[in-house]
């Protein structure tokens, strides 16, 4: 995980919590990676307008082909009823398994 893990961390519960996003939802939205100064690499599926707001806020927006820059990911949540909800990562082979 290394540089990318704390930020794909931060956009994957900000797409849970403050969007409202399943946790597949939250895996599966475009992600971002602030490199260095002004510097941000996107997915190619970024929104459009998002990245032309940052680039009007100075930032240099690089746009990656690689999936594996952005982070991996897999998630199971227990609802307050107990029933367990299970998410796996787009950008690689996963799954998840739960009992």
């Amino acid at each position: 995980g290394g540089f990318m893990q704390p930020q794909g961390h931060v956009q994957v519960l900000g797409h849970c919590i403050d969007e409202g996003h399943s946790p597949q939802e939250a895996l599966d939205a475009p992600r971002f990676q602030w490199i260095k100064e002004g510097t941000v690499l996107v997915e190619p599926d970024m929104d459009p307008v998002t990245a032309a707001a940052l680039r009007e806020r100075g930032h240099d927006i690089v746009t990656c082909d690689d999936p594996g820059t952005f982070g991996r990911g897999q998630i199971i949540w227990r609802s307050e009823d107990g029933t367990l909800c299970g998410a796996t990562e787009k950008r690689t082979d996963g799954c998840v398994a739960a009992f």
